[in-house]
């Protein structure tokens, strides 16, 4: 743990075209769970730079659910990338959209979200972004927003794992039974 234990610096401090998400990094490892801190942006910062450096940790770290799904989603058992039974979401990274099993469809939005986020075209810098580009972030949100579903849906024990008490129940877009909450609170699951 002493790897992680370096001073930490204020944003001012933090010069290098890398500050922002230095300046994340050091608030998550400070303490994840206080959430209202990590997304506080310094003032004055740039807000599609900020967006834009969220996305990209966010990302990163959901390679890790990724790496965890595979141990259960494969593609003859989720042969689709749905949420609920009403939901089957089409993989953008073919040159027509078409139905990909699950954990592919993972790996692909992952693959794809990684291209964007590092490419020169669109994120020529890490200190200013164009509008324009900003506007290509929500496309992202909304597809790797589908891999949480599909979690939540599907691979529950996962999901539980891997998110466990990093949202509050009232920010959860995802359902959460009566009887789940009261069973979390006496530490069972029935995921």
């Amino acid at each position: 743990q002493d790897f992680y234990n370096w001073p930490d610096e204020s944003f001012e401090e933090m010069d290098s075209t890398l500050a922002v998400q230095q300046y994340i990094q050091q608030n998550i490892r400070a303490d994840c769970s206080n959430i209202d801190k990590i997304l506080e942006p310094p003032e004055g910062q740039d807000e599609g730079v900020w967006k834009y450096e969220h996305l990209r940790q966010f990302c990163l770290e959901l390679n890790g659910l990724a790496v965890k799904l595979q141990s259960e989603c494969h593609p003859d058992t989720c042969t689709q990338m749905t949420a609920t039974e009403q939901w089957i979401f089409l993989c953008a990274a073919h040159k027509t959209p078409k139905e990909c099993p699950a954990i592919d469809y993972t790996r692909h939005t992952l693959d794809g979200a990684a291209c964007l986020l590092n490419s020169n075209k669109y994120f020529p810098s890490r200190v200013s972004i164009k509008e324009s580009s900003v506007a290509k972030l929500g496309s992202v949100c909304r597809r790797i927003y589908r891999i949480f579903s599909h979690a939540y849906f599907h691979h529950r024990q996962i999901f539980d794992e891997y998110e466990y008490n990093l949202m509050s129940k009232d920010n959860l877009i995802v359902p959460i039974l009566e009887e789940e909450v009261q069973n979390s609170v006496v530490g069972e699951s029935e995921a």
